[in-house]
């Protein structure tokens, strides 16, 4: 019994860390006999502000219910994002859903989140401080979230380039000081 106490104390520590953003919440009407039943859904990103971020869905008769199961399937579907000195992107990037297509750029220092709704929920979560990103098509939360998510997976960063090719990651930038490689 003790041991499943100090697990719980680890979970909390670990949510204490969590940042989440409610998107968006739908109401949603199912006609019966006696009239209309009401139920909520909702949508909701979770993020470390460190380069861990998750979104999640829950639908429930009530908002904080809906909210809370949320937040729970958006804890479980977390990915590591690899960020560029801790602030942007690595590289450009699309990403599409259905008809969500959004397109990620990397910004110099200073730039700030220059991004709308959903997307920029999921940048202030994930802790980046300098990006520029674009939605095209569809304006749905769903689906945008899902599209930058999809940006996401297609990301590689310089230390994973170089561990799949088997160099270092000077390698991978070519070093032009190099004695050898000037003539």
């Amino acid at each position: 019994m003790a041991r499943v106490q100090k697990q719980d104390k680890n979970n909390s520590k670990e949510d204490s860390d969590l940042v989440d953003k409610l998107v968006g919440i739908n109401r949603v009407a199912k006609v019966v006999k006696g009239g209309r039943r009401f139920g909520f859904a909702a949508l909701v990103v979770v993020g470390d502000q460190r380069g861990k971020v998750g979104f999640g869905t829950g639908k429930a008769k009530e908002v904080p219910e809906a909210i809370k199961k949320a937040t729970d399937d958006a804890k479980k579907n977390m990915v590591k994002v690899p960020m560029k000195e801790g602030r942007t992107l690595h590289h450009d990037m699309k990403g599409h859903y259905g008809a969500g297509r959004v397109v990620l750029r990397s910004a110099p220092s200073g730039t700030g989140i220059i991004a709308g709704g959903p997307m920029r929920a999921v940048f202030e979560t994930l802790g980046v401080q300098d990006v520029v990103a674009k939605s095209i098509g569809t304006s749905n939360p769903h689906n945008m979230i899902k599209a930058t998510f999809d940006a996401f997976n297609s990301m590689n960063s310089p230390r994973n380039i170089a561990n799949k090719r088997g160099k270092k990651v000077a390698d991978i930038f070519g070093n032009k000081t190099n004695p050898e490689t000037i003539n």
